[in-house]
């Protein structure tokens, strides 16, 4: 049995996506990691440079950026999610 994927979520608090995508996860009983970019002025620049994006929130698979909130839903309408989760 393989060990359940590391999530990663880099989110700040006025982002209505960033709340979708963690409602998500929750709602699949898929544990990750919050990473609130609140207190960086730079936080574009930040992500950018982990992610090649400049839009919150950004998710990382076991360390792959895959996207925001819409790649998200795409991976769990393709049952993706339920794959990390099994």
């Amino acid at each position: 049995m393989r060990p359940m994927a590391q999530i990663q979520m880099y989110t700040t608090r006025w982002c209505g996506y960033c709340v979708r995508a963690k409602a998500l996860l929750e709602q699949r009983g898929i544990p990750y990691e919050e990473i609130s970019l609140d207190d960086d002025p730079n936080f574009r620049e930040t992500i950018f440079e982990l992610t090649g994006r400049w839009t919150v929130p950004q998710i990382l698979i076991d360390g792959e950026p895959i996207g925001g909130y819409v790649e998200l839903w795409r991976l769990d309408k393709a049952e993706g999610l339920e794959k990390l989760a099994a």
